[in-house]
């Protein structure tokens, strides 16, 4: 992929942003379980980092995706997973369905105070018995008049308890269940809505995540994003960037995990010389290394063609499938070498080997993305 100065741009903003508005505070928000979401989007959207790839006509900078990705690995020099993922749930997994399929008046209203950071977002797609199985939730949207009336449950809901508006998933009809879905914004000032008490995570600490209860939640029909039915259909879609963006955003935190490593074994003595100084140690970061610019090109790659209009399902698939596992063994890896220190809850590494798990699981586990990728390949069985 090749960058121009306007990516470079981007890129040195982004930067600059993290460096003075976000590494600063990372340890204290950890230690709060949540960070300023709507303080910090506002100050995002100011300098136009929450539309990068959206319409202009809502606010948006009109670049293409690659210009979207550039922001994205950037994210990862921020000092934790939580707030990274709560900035690509607003950017690339709650609203690019309501980009390319909303209406005009949906778009005016939400999009545009996404973008501007006035609002916050949230995907409420995954349910208590639905995470990757996405067919199986059982969330409805009943018709009543020009409304809807929404009751279900969603969890493990990203950024739940300082959404403005979530676009929901739901059931509208009886059909198959890959025909009978739709996408819904749904604003959580309506009644009907409450949310759990901030889930306990393993990682993403400082990224509020909650359950969301709807009961008979009454929501205009108009909200509806795109053709009822085809919610199934938008959600794939959604996925693509969100996969991407998982990929993207893992690369310059694992790179950061190396380089805390190295300086802390060039100075730790075991035996009386630096723990760096064993070639299975050195050899081991250079694999490490050479892994994550090998998941940087194939990430690179897919965004090319997704650019170009292609179907990147199947490489979006194979990057978020490495990230999730590269995440593991590079922090791993890392933490080992840190010995007792890497233990210690406070230690970078040890933040980031919580943070990087969920990179496995969120947005379709490992598996999923495997029978994605065997899917593509022709090699599933009949009865798959």
């Amino acid at each position: 992929m090749r960058f121009t100065e306007e990516h470079e741009a981007i890129r040195n903003t982004t930067s600059r942003f993290i460096d003075q508005e976000i590494n600063p505070f990372v340890d204290q928000w950890e230690k709060d379980g949540i960070f300023p979401a709507h303080e910090l989007f506002r100050k995002m959207g100011d300098l136009g980092l929450l539309g990068i790839s959206k319409p202009v006509e809502y606010g948006g900078l009109g670049l293409d995706y690659s210009y979207q990705i550039v922001f994205t690995e950037e994210l990862g020099r921020i000092a934790c997973g939580g707030v990274a993922m709560a900035i690509g749930v607003q950017s690339d997994m709650a609203t690019p369905a309501l980009a390319v399929h909303g209406s005009d008046a949906l778009r005016e209203k939400y999009l545009a105070r996404a973008i501007s950071g006035e609002w916050v977002s949230s995907i409420a797609v995954s349910e208590p018995g639905a995470g990757s199985d996405v067919a199986s939730i059982k969330t409805t949207a009943i018709r009543d008049g020009d409304d809807y009336l929404i009751s279900g449950t969603k969890m493990w809901i990203t950024n739940a308890i300082q959404a403005d508006f979530l676009c929901l998933l739901a059931n509208t009809s009886e059909g198959a269940p890959h025909r009978n879905k739709s996408l819904i914004i749904v604003p959580t000032d309506r009644p009907g809505i409450s949310m759990s008490e901030p889930l306990d995570k393993l990682g993403m600490r400082c990224s509020d995540t909650a359950q969301i209860f709807l009961d008979k939640v009454r929501v205009p029909r108009s909200n509806l994003v795109g053709a009822e039915g085809m919610g199934f259909v938008y959600q794939m879609q959604q996925f693509q960037e969100e996969r991407l963006h998982a990929a993207a955003s893992i690369l310059k935190g694992l790179e950061s995990c190396i380089r805390e490593t190295i300086d802390y074994t060039r100075t730790r003595k075991a035996f009386q010389r630096p723990i760096l100084d064993n070639q299975v140690v050195h050899f081991r970061l250079a694999e490490l290394q050479t892994e994550i610019e090998s998941l940087r090109a194939l990430v690179y790659q897919a965004v090319e063609e997704y650019v170009s209009g292609q179907d990147v399902t199947m490489k979006a698939s194979m990057a978020k499938l490495k990230a999730g596992r590269l995440g593991r063994e590079v922090t791993d890896a890392c933490l080992q070498y840190w010995g007792g220190m890497g233990y210690m809850w406070d230690n970078r590494v040890s933040r980031a080997f919580r943070d990087t798990r969920l990179a496995s699981i969120g947005g379709g586990a490992d598996e999923i993305m495997l029978g994605i990728i065997c899917k593509y390949m022709g090699t599933l069985p009949a009865c798959a």
